[in-house]
């Protein structure tokens, strides 16, 4: 018989845990010629709208 994978294998670093906060935010910027550009970020998730109000 098969065993059942563990899926929920908690993990005890703290750097993972704080990790677990951040995410990556990409901002599509228009140029005056009509091209877009993108600007990426790693940005806590608490601060995300600011990023994206500020770009």
């Amino acid at each position: 018989m098969p065993k059942a994978a563990k899926t929920a294998i908690k993990s005890k670093n703290k750097d993972a845990e704080a990790a677990k906060n951040f995410t990556k935010v990409v901002r599509a910027i228009k140029s005056k010629s009509g091209n877009y550009t993108f600007k990426e970020a790693i940005v806590h998730k608490d601060k995300i709208k600011d990023f994206l109000a500020n770009g």
